[in-house]
């Protein structure tokens, strides 16, 4: 999950209680290519390995007369994931049967790859009037720094973010609200081919990685790659990462740490793609020199 969270958690006097995804499995073949000790795992299929997902049963088990709100990102951050229409329902079932407040991040929104679709949550019945759904313009529009973004919701729950936001700052990036507010008069299109151009990055970065042995696992939305190091012979995806700016000149985040309960998430090491093409082959060429 994204790192704020457990900040602004805790800053509302609240007890963060994470869920973890169900990890997808990855089938090796062959031999590792990128190793510095060992294989204890095998190159990667050509295709990107089913990505992460929701699971309602630990969600479910999760929750008690002490829970009061759900917090949900899709697409989602780190690991790419955008929720189905059957995975957002399961959520939605539980947040009515418990009485519960959904805040969904959805910072992404914009950022998700055919075949898999963004829903808003809120859209579902019996949910606008306990969703509030957030976004922001720095992914939409590729400007993170401005930190301009918008709440959405009922009345009541719109009045209490209010009263929060106020007394964090006064005003947020004034004269980047107008150029935001610009951004989001633009027509569909741009968000189209956004979207296509992104994709054709994924897809870019998902086969250089793929041919020098990672375990690629498929990314629906966000402008994240998810990868298992695995093959390449490490256990560890803290301990490649920190070896790789030495080795290759390049960075990546551990998956590891940006999550609560990270053994399962120990092998994974997270991309990004939103770069210039060159950027993203010069990348690669480093990857496959610190390879060798």
């Amino acid at each position: 999950f994204f790192d704020l969270y457990a900040a602004a958690i805790a800053l509302a006097g609240g007890v963060q209680v994470t869920v973890p995804l169900v990890v997808p499995s990855l089938e090796f073949a062959s031999e590792p290519a990128f190793a510095s000790a060992p294989g204890t795992g095998q190159r990667a299929p050509g295709t990107p390995a089913p990505g992460f997902r929701l699971d309602a049963d630990a969600l479910a088990a999760a929750i008690t007369d002490r829970t009061r709100l759900i917090l949900v990102n899709s697409p989602h951050n780190p690991t790419g994931m955008v929720l189905d229409l059957a995975e957002l329902q399961q959520i939605a079932d539980l947040a009515i049967a418990h009485d519960l407040i959904v805040l969904s991040d959805e910072a992404y929104e914009h950022l998700y790859f055919a075949p898999s679709d963004h829903v808003p949550i809120a859209t579902l019945p019996g949910m606008f009037e306990r969703t509030v759904s957030v976004g922001s313009g720095g992914k939409s529009f590729s400007f993170t720094g401005w930190k301009v973004g918008w709440a959405s919701g009922p009345t009541h729950l719109i009045a209490a973010v209010r009263v929060v936001r106020q007394h964090l700052s006064y005003v947020s990036g004034g004269p980047f609200q107008s150029a935001i507010a610009a951004g989001l008069r633009l027509p569909d299109a741009y968000f189209e081919q956004f979207r296509i151009e992104l994709m054709a990055k994924r897809d870019h970065l998902s086969a250089g990685l793929t041919s020098l042995g990672f375990g690629v696992i498929s990314s629906q939305g966000t402008y994240f790659l998810i990868t298992d190091v695995r093959p390449l012979g490490y256990v560890s995806g803290t301990d490649f990462c920190r070896e790789l700016p030495a080795r290759a000149g390049v960075v990546a985040i551990p998956v590891a740490a940006l999550a609560q309960r990270h053994e399962q998430f120990d092998s994974f090491v997270r991309w990004t793609f939103c770069k210039r093409r060159e950027v993203l082959d010069a990348a690669l060429d480093r990857l496959a020199v610190g390879a060798e």
